[in-house]
């Protein structure tokens, strides 16, 4: 017998690939997974910090999925590449901070490089036509064929028949009778198929797995794009951008105030690189100073500091400031009235 053809399928840890990639193994293709880490992930982040979401599960769907179907998963960090789709996407962005057509493109891109370096036949999506309004339309979907040096090697099995035939539909790898034809934004599809198949529990489709779809995680990169006068950005910038409380007083400087014991953990790894604060007198938040602050900012930062902590309605509180080269300041103030902190400091 000849040896089953070989498909790497992008995984994302959402339904839509999962079905897939399930789709294909049915199909007797040799099948792995392939998952790209940009830093702008959803998972593994807030969900593992916050109390708010501490029902929820903590696991890497990606991984989660890849074990469901019995696959291998490669996980490629491309941080450093997808920089310049976020700064500098070709076709634009979404609603908010989401390159997601120069995104799918992307990833499409390197995972053609991945299946040339390694010998596989073709590659996988969990795409449908109309689902996504930006990278998964009619007259899209050919542009990320067409761009990212995939061309016919790319196969959507959930829309393949509302689509052109592709090389592995053609040669006979896979019995295009045994695709399907899902369209538009609804997903009782594919949510039957999964039932079909036994599938039970997955990721429940919620508008994306990455951060940049996310509104008021898009301002608050806006906002550091500002700060900073150019377009640029470091991992910590980003994991940064994810928790806390952000609020810019000044133009040059701005607070990252933990919400809860969880986030005050989390930016206790970040005390030693920052100006960071926090009350002596009385419970309260860890806050980080990003950015160039005097010592006039500081004792505001201080007053802002008691105005979220326990201290709230005490006539004073103090507050100890570390700047990053050891120089410790310490500060009796007034906490600041939640009237004299203008909405438009939140970021």
């Amino acid at each position: 017998m000849s040896q089953p053809r070989k498909a790497v399928a992008l995984i994302s840890g959402g339904l839509d690939s999962l079905l897939a990639a399930r789709v294909m193994l049915e199909q007797g293709i040799h099948v792995e997974g392939i998952n790209f880490f940009t830093g702008f992930c959803v998972e593994g982040h807030t969900h593992a910090i916050r109390q708010k979401d501490r029902k929820r599960p903590k696991r890497n769907n990606a991984l989660w999925v890849a074990e469901q179907l019995g696959i291998r998963l490669h996980i490629v960090d491309v941080i450093e590449e997808y920089k310049d789709v976020v700064i500098n996407p070709r076709h634009g962005y979404g609603a908010n901070l989401n390159p997601c057509l120069d995104c799918k493109v992307f990833m499409v891109h390197k995972a053609w490089e991945w299946i040339r370096a390694h010998d596989f036949d073709f590659i996988v999506t969990g795409e449908v036509i109309g689902q996504r309004p930006m990278s998964q339309r009619a007259d899209t979907l050919p542009v990320v064929a067409r761009e990212s040096g995939a061309e016919d090697l790319l196969l959507r099995p959930l829309c393949a028949r509302n689509l052109p035939p592709t090389l592995p539909e053609r040669e006979g790898w896979v019995d295009r009778e045994r695709l399907y034809d899902f369209s538009g934004r609804t997903r009782k599809p594919q949510m039957a198929l999964a039932r079909q198949f036994g599938i039970e529990d997955y990721a429940q489709p919620a508008g994306g797995c990455c951060f940049l779809t996310d509104r008021q995680y898009a301002t608050k990169l806006a906002d550091l794009w500002r700060s900073r006068g150019e377009r640029r950005y470091e991992l910590d910038d980003i994991m940064l951008l994810k928790v806390g409380r952000h609020i810019r007083p000044r133009p040059h400087f701005k607070l990252i105030i933990g919400r809860e014991e969880g986030e005050n953990r989390f930016l206790e790894g970040y005390r030693k690189r920052f100006t960071h604060l926090r009350c002596t007198s009385h419970k309260g938040p860890l806050v980080l100073v990003d950015g160039e602050a005097s010592d006039q900012d500081l004792e505001l930062a201080a007053r802002m500091v008691g105005r979220f902590g326990q201290g709230r309605h005490a006539e004073q509180v103090e507050v100890e400031a570390q700047r990053p080269g050891g120089a410790v300041l310490h500060f009796q103030v007034a906490p600041l009235p939640a009237s004299e902190i203008p909405a438009e400091w939140y970021v």
